[in-house]
């Protein structure tokens, strides 16, 4: 199968055991995650070939990250090393009605200062079907945001598929930029977006929906307005989250071509187990949806909301799920009983 390239930050994420407070936790569980990352991984273990770019700290903990991009049959020959530390993030898991709280700490990252020039696109992007990234990656700095762009104009150029998650983390953009200013010029490139028509009308400094407007036969239109700004596009989709409580969530989908509107069942999760990830998960499947067949975009939506709703059954950041347990679950066995 096609390569995969993605590009972003991989972190160390320390979270409380037992959906307790920060202020009760005396140990975190220590394991890796970030949005680019999870969607590699989850990609990898649908067997398709994956390469993860990322900057890292040359030091032991820069040196663990790198295993586990190895642990899970990732490419990471062109990570590049320097900067000062790895990125943390911290996870508060909620229960019931409390919901999970995150608590960033990235500034001055190995990711947050890397500099245009240290990648050589070309190279890396040689042989490559698809490029993926975040709106992550343009939140954590100046400088990251400008090799960002270096990505999706040289991915462009070699004629490279590229998606985009908007991925929009309102504690990230601190370094005087707005979304406004900076997602325009990267989303004009992408070929594949994933992300609510708020979200993507923000991001594009454009009106935002009128509720009233809000309706089946609206969605076209309110998704034009996407494809009027961004000339490459081809697809949107977006994740339908409606949120019981931190331990029920209901999943679906929604996926628009320019021409058709696709729809996903809406499915109930619950108990879960960790919602965070849940979104990389649904780009993880309807990338490997749409690598199998561009043009059977149903089904790569129903893959994606497949394994999103799968994601919320597993501890940490990434969705190891495999392909024989999304089919049981789209063909309508969501039982959990056991395999023996």
């Amino acid at each position: 199968m096609s390569k995969v390239v993605t590009f972003g930050e991989i972190m160390l994420r320390l979270s409380t055991e037992r959906h307790l407070r920060f202020s009760q936790a005396k140990t975190f569980a220590a394991t890796y995650g970030g949005g680019e990352f999870n969607v590699a991984v989850s990609l990898a273990n649908y067997g398709v070939p994956v390469e993860f770019i990322t900057r890292l700290p040359d030091n032991e903990i820069g040196a663990c990250a790198t295993k586990e991009m190895r642990k899970f049959n990732l490419e990471s020959k062109h990570v590049v090393y320097g900067g000062d530390r790895l990125g943390i993030y911290y996870l508060e898991t909620g229960a019931g009605t409390r919901g999970s709280k995150v608590v960033y700490d990235r500034s001055n990252s190995s990711m947050a200062t890397i500099e245009k020039g240290t990648i050589d696109w070309e190279t890396v992007l040689k042989d490559v079907t698809w490029f993926h990234w975040s709106g992550i990656t343009p939140a954590i700095s100046a400088s990251a945001a400008e090799v960002c762009l270096e990505a999706v104009q040289a991915a462009h150029k070699l004629g490279v598929t590229i998606s985009s998650d908007l991925n929009y983390r309102s504690k990230l953009w601190q370094y005087g930029k707005e979304p406004k200013e900076v997602m325009p010029e990267l989303l004009k490139y992408s070929n594949i977006i994933l992300g609510d028509i708020d979200t993507a009308l923000f991001m594009l400094g454009k009106d935002k929906v009128d509720p009233n407007y809000q309706n089946e036969t609206s969605l076209p239109v309110l998704y034009d307005q996407i494809f009027n700004v961004c000339p490459n596009l081809q697809t949107v989709a977006t994740t339908l989250r409606y949120s019981v409580s931190a331990s029920h969530q209901r999943i679906g989908g929604v996926l628009y071509d320019g021409k058709t509107i696709c729809h996903a069942d809406i499915k109930e999760v619950t108990p879960v187990v960790d919602r965070v990830g849940s979104g990389d998960a649904f780009m993880g499947g309807l990338i490997y949806g749409l690598l199998k067949d561009r043009n059977n975009k149903q089904r790569a939506l129903n893959i994606a909301v497949a394994a999103c709703c799968l994601k919320h059954t597993i501890s940490g950041d990434y969705n190891l799920i495999t392909l024989d347990e999304i089919e049981k679950l789209l063909n309508g066995d969501a039982s959990g009983k056991v395999s023996r």
